[in-house]
């Protein structure tokens, strides 16, 4: 008996943590280019504002590999996780 609710209880853990994922991409325009991060400085930082979706209006900061620039439209699968600030001035490559 015990056993069949701690089953339940997870299972509904599983399902609320699937249905925060799984709402449909939503686009965003690059607004700013912050900086370049990652070990080797493959990744672009940028603010991204969202144009589209339950989350419109709202501004992110995303990492983005590959090239990018201002005004290019992104696709997000999900707008609840935003990256963390760059903290030193040190920028690998031309980003402007």
């Amino acid at each position: 008996m015990a056993r069949q609710q701690g089953q339940q209880g997870q299972d509904q853990k599983q399902e609320k943590r699937i249905e925060r994922f799984s709402r449909e991409p939503c686009p965003a325009e690059v607004e700013e280019i912050l900086g370049r991060t990652g070990f080797r400085g493959e990744l672009t930082q940028v603010l991204a504002k969202v144009i589209g979706g339950t989350e419109q209006g709202k501004t992110i900061r995303r990492n983005v590999k590959g090239p990018v620039k201002l005004k290019d439209v992104l696709i997000l699968r999900e707008t609840q996780i935003e990256a963390r600030r760059i903290r030193t001035k040190i920028m690998k490559g031309a980003f402007t």
